[in-house]
Order: structure tokens, then sequence, then C-alpha cells
């Protein structure tokens, strides 16, 4: 499992590959590229972010180890390195390639000796006290970003995660927000209020991946009572905006297209003809009215993030 600043836009959810196939069965090592313009875009936001998570920490507090769960190729990790100078950053994730990136990433911004890489599938690799028997070790703060719905039982999930903290440690899950925007209601192609579409597609499409996981449980996703079950106090939340105006550069420009044609791919069946048709435009290379050339296309997200800490005592 990885997660995602990064893969998954709208509503947070991931957009699934292939057709009619197993909605659980995503294969981030492809998407890596894309995972990783899309946390290149989020950069300026997530330095934000990592800065205000440590000012939820008690003055004085010492954070020496930080994990970011469901890493991806390490945009975050590599952030939180830079915001917690004595911490060792870790990005733990399920595939190796991305966690190949984390580490070149590091590398390349002066970070790799605080850089480190876990491979872990979760929910198991939740198990274990992280020295020889697996599982993740401690932490003074735990970081995880679109991840934690990939797995079955949420609510279990968090607890194993706030049970990982060190006392007055600090867990942060965004886990919310808004659905990416970057199109106008009316594109010029197609039935006017496509985005409306594809988020009604994308919902469905979670609804299904989410029964389809192991142990999957049902759950009311109000993540702050989540949090408090977690055992977790000081709760709280912020929201992070991401807004890039039209006309975009070219990396908001192929991340764009790189979403659309995961959508394409996975959603095809469910969407009506003419918004097949009008996405096929979309993606058209050549196009002037394709996501690559029209220039009213932008990039607005707001993501939630929800935090608690692990009490003294």
């Amino acid at each position: 499992m990885s997660a995602h600043t990064s893969s998954e836009q709208s509503h947070g959810h991931g957009s699934g590959q292939g057709h009619g196939h197993d909605h659980t069965d995503i294969d981030w090592e492809a998407m890596a590229d894309t995972l990783e313009d899309n946390g290149e875009l989020h950069l300026p936001a997530l330095r934000r972010v990592a800065t205000r998570l440590g000012e939820l920490f008690t003055a004085g507090k010492e954070v020496r180890r930080v994990l970011d769960i469901g890493s991806g190729p390490g945009v975050m990790t590599c952030a939180l390195a830079e915001a917690f100078p004595d911490a060792e950053a870790v990005a733990v994730d399920g595939a190796p390639a991305l966690l190949d990136r984390a580490l070149a990433r590091a590398e390349r911004a002066g970070l790799g000796g605080r850089v480190t890489a876990l491979h872990a599938e979760l929910p198991g690799g939740l198990d274990g006290d992280g020295h020889g028997g697996g599982g993740l070790g401690e932490a003074d703060l735990i970081w995880s970003s679109k991840a934690v719905h990939h797995l079955g039982d949420q609510q279990g999930a968090l607890d194993a995660l706030a049970g990982v903290l060190r006392p007055g440690g600090l867990l942060a899950v965004a886990e919310g927000g808004l659905p990416m925007r970057f199109l106008p209601r009316d594109i010029g192609i197609g039935r006017p209020g496509l985005q409306s579409r594809l988020d009604a597609v994308q919902d469905h499409w979670f609804e299904v991946m989410r029964s389809e996981l192991p142990g999957s449980v049902s759950t009311v996703e109000d993540w702050p009572a989540m949090m408090a079950r977690a055992g977790l106090t000081r709760v709280t939340s912020f929201t992070y905006l991401v807004d890039l105006p039209a006309p975009l550069d070219g990396t908001a420009r192929t991340f764009l297209h790189h979403h659309l044609t995961r959508l394409r791919d996975a959603m095809s069946e469910t969407l009506d003809a003419d918004d097949v048709k009008t996405l096929d435009a979309l993606l058209d290379p050549t196009a002037p009215e394709g996501i690559l050339r029209r220039q009213d296309a932008f990039l607005l997200s707001a993501t939630t993030v929800v935090a608690g800490v692990r009490p003294e005592s």
C-alpha cells in the first residue's frame, strides 16, 4: 500500500486501474512519475504543513524519529526531514521502487544521512516491535496522507499507529478535504458539468474499493472522533490549499493528463458515451481543447489534516 499526497486527488481517492478489475489492486509503482509530479506541485504547501505540525508539539518536545506511512516517492518524507532537523525521517511503503525514489530524492536534497526507508505492507506491517520482529518501531511524529482509507479497518489502523507513538508524540493523517477542481463548468466540448459527474463516478469506485478490502469495516468517518477513540488528546484539524491558477505550467498539465488517463481507463464503463468522448478530447495531446494545451486549466485542491497527541502519562 502506498499513499499519497500524491496519487489521489478527488475526494482523496485513488482512481483505480483497469476495467472492472479488483478495485483494491492498484499498481502504485506504475504511477511513480505521477505521484512524484503531484508531490512537487504540493511541495510548497507540504512544507507549510510540516512546519505547522511542529507547532502542535508541547514546547521543548524533542522529535527524534518521524514516520511517513504510505510515503510514496518520499516528497513529504523529505519535507519532514527538513522541518525536523534532529530527527530520522523514515519513508514507509509497500512498493520498493517508490522507496528507492524516496532515498534518491533525499540524496539529491542533501538529506541522505537522515532519511531511511522501511518496506512494510500494511496493515500487517503495524505488527511487531520494530526491533528484529517487524513493525514500525517507536516514533515521535507519524504522518500519513490518504493511506489509512486503503486499509479495511480504519479505526484499527489509527489505534495501531497511536500505539507506536512515544508519550507526547503526534499522529497526523490527511484523510479529507474537497474534490480537486481543474476545469471550468463549461469547457466548450461535451455537456457542461463534467467534473461533477466524474466526482460521482469516483465516489462509487471508492465505495466498491472500500467494500472489497480485506477485513473491511464500515466506519463513520468522523476523523477527529476516530483519533480520540485511538486514545489521542488535543485533537485538532486544519486544511491546506493548493491553488495553481491558469495557465498552468508543464508539470501541472502533465499531472492532469495522467490523472484524466487513469479516470478514462478505470471508469469508462461507468461514464456515459458522451463523457468518454469528452475525456478522449481532453487527452488528445495535439488538440487545442486538450488538457495539455488549453489555457483555462487550473489546479485547486483542499486537503484536511487531523492530528492528535499521545498523552504523556
